[in-house]
């Protein structure tokens, strides 16, 4: 069983300059090696000890799950001002975000993480695909849905239920790029505009669950 205590329940910003970078060695390290990193491996790169890495990370699956959590807050919250907020600047923030998610989704070290979590999973390794569920996809949704009830409570949106709504938003996001992306297709990953397909799946996901006709007409 896992050791790891010293972020499991941190806010990620509270990490040192130095935690960031151990963390950042290892997500190389995770493109590099895949399954085949150690801690040694980790401790040479960051240029630390290992004794250093325990006390901070605890075992290895403490450390991958420091490591997922670091790549997932990558992904930002461009949050809106309520006192002045209104549709546009509200459809913003989510295009913001959607387009921020791709970017860290269909990056290099997302990748990595998500192959190694699919290999451990099918071949019944250790604990990598929760981890990734939890401080990955999971921890997102916990980000977000209070993004989409913003827009319910402003009476942008109308929707029952926000587990509901997330999942939409995800599949108008992501489509099959992380599935195509994880098998190798080199030419859906030369073929993300970001910014673009964020604005397409925001206006899409306002013609399901907007309030206004105009999204509705399209």
């Amino acid at each position: 069983m896992s050791q790891s205590i010293t972020i499991e329940n941190q806010i990620i910003e509270s990490l040192s300059v130095r935690q960031r970078e151990v963390l950042t060695a290892a997500l190389d390290l995770v493109v590099e090696m895949g399954d085949a990193f150690t801690m040694n491996a980790v401790a040479s790169r960051a240029n630390c000890s290992k004794e250093t890495l325990y006390k901070w990370f605890g075992d290895r699956e403490g450390l991958l799950t420091a490591t997922v959590q670091w790549q997932a807050s990558k992904v930002k919250i461009a949050w809106p001002d309520k006192q002045v907020m209104d549709q546009a600047s509200y459809i913003e923030s989510l295009v913001r975000f959607a387009e921020s998610w791709l970017q860290v989704l269909s990056g290099k070290i997302s990748i990595a993480l998500n192959r190694l979590a699919v290999s451990h999973e099918a071949a019944a390794k250790g604990l990598l695909g929760s981890i990734v569920l939890k401080n990955g996809l999971f921890a997102i949704a916990e980000r977000l849905k209070p993004l989409l009830e913003m827009g319910r409570d402003a009476n942008f949106l109308k929707f029952n239920n926000s587990d509901e709504a997330f999942r939409c938003f995800f599949g108008l996001v992501v489509r099959d790029m992380q599935i195509r992306t994880l098998l190798g297709d080199e030419k859906i990953k030369s073929a993300v505009d970001a910014r673009k397909d964020a604005k397409r799946a925001v206006e899409q996901f306002f013609v399901l669950y907007g309030t206004s006709t105009d999204f509705q007409r399209k």
